[in-house]
């Protein structure tokens, strides 16, 4: 069995208001194993991308413990969370978030810029030319489409080598052929790095690509399906 990389258990998110009290997420456990790639699929409102936010440790629970990387989320400082992403997590959004006044490698090498370390050119180059932009490390987010920048993105999320990335609907500003060719490189890229993958999606196919497919609805996970039952 590998081991355990990211374990929620009994977590609750509530919102107050100057009139009542929201919950968007309801006593939701999982574990996630070393490797393992799981998609968070539900309507929209479910609590997919609020899941997700808890999970990597971009905010803490009203109630339960998260623990990702055998750090227990809820005893650390906001700083302390941040350091542990900065050094172990990588992420991909579905609006790419690449910096506009950088060059397509000046993004993918940000993450080291970011942690302090050596720029290494050289990784960041392959990088790109394993998601198809190789001579393309100078143009400018503005120079590119849609999916060469998601494309990007992807490469910056790999350039620190994450131990687990977290995805949140990677495809969804991409046209269908597009959103085919950048799942082809996400799954790619994850096997040869070796790394864990939290998906968040609304694309079925995206979805059984991965191990296992959590099916959230009104902040609960209402089914959790093994992929290899139904493939």
């Amino acid at each position: 069995m590998s081991a355990s990389v990211l374990f929620a258990k009994g977590i609750t998110q509530q919102v107050s208001t100057a009139t009542s009290t929201l919950t968007i997420l309801q006593d939701v456990s999982l574990e996630v194993e070393s490797g393992e790639a799981i998609a968070l699929v539900g309507v929209s409102g479910a609590g997919k991308s609020t899941l997700m936010t808890l999970l990597a440790g971009l905010d803490v629970p009203t109630q339960g413990e998260v623990s990702l990387l055998g750090h227990s989320l809820s005893t650390m400082d906001g700083e302390a969370r941040a350091t542990l992403r900065r050094e172990s997590v990588g992420f991909v959004f579905q609006s790419f978030l690449l910096v506009p006044t950088l060059t397509a490698l000046e993004n993918v090498v940000l993450p080291q810029l970011i942690r302090s370390e050596p720029i290494d050119e050289q990784r960041g180059k392959a990088l790109l030319e394993s998601v198809g932009l190789a001579g393309r490390e100078h143009h400018l987010p503005s120079q590119l489409s849609g999916g060469e920048q998601q494309r990007v993105a992807l490469a910056r999320a790999f350039m620190i080598r994450p131990k687990i990335l977290f995805a949140d609907e990677p495809t969804g500003n991409l046209d269908q052929h597009t959103a085919q060719h950048v799942i082809e490189l996400l799954f790619e890229l994850n096997k040869e790095h070796g790394t864990t993958l939290v998906l968040v999606t609304h694309d079925p196919a995206l979805a059984k690509r991965c191990d296992r497919v959590l099916t959230l609805a009104e902040g609960q996970i209402i089914d959790e399906t093994s992929t290899a039952e139904v493939s």
